[in-house]
């Protein structure tokens, strides 16, 4: 069982920064392979970046392909997600999730966080 916690989270105008966290707790979080995903209003949840236990990998969804970049510090047991050159179409819940099993990982991770909301207007 794994515990995870993001933060980091607010609203921003289009082309503004942020930076997500995902906390983790529970067992050994270099044994997890994490991801994020987001979900707007009306919308289904989607991938949006996912890392390799190590940190050695990395994919993106390719709405998000040059913009956003997935880190991880196990040391720390944390996640980031640094999202650059935000757009409206950013505006979503993001959601911090582990697995195991990283192809697992991108289609139905067996760990949720609760979610922070990411409001860009334009």
């Amino acid at each position: 069982q794994v515990l995870l916690v993001e933060s980091g989270g607010g609203s921003v105008q289009a082309g503004d920064s942020l930076r997500l966290s995902c906390s983790a707790s529970g067992r050994i979080f270099s044994m997890y392979a994490m991801g994020w995903f987001r979900q707007a209003p009306g919308k289904e949840r989607e991938f949006v970046a996912s890392i390799s236990r190590s940190g050695g990998s990395t994919w993106y969804a390719d709405s998000v392909k040059g913009r956003f970049t997935i880190s991880r510090d196990n040391a720390k047991n944390t996640v980031y997600l640094r999202m650059n050159s935000l757009k409206p179409e950013d505006t979503a819940v993001y959601h911090c999730a582990a697995d195991f099993v990283p192809t697992t990982l991108t289609t139905s991770p067996g760990f949720w966080g609760q979610g922070t909301q990411v409001t860009v207007s334009s």
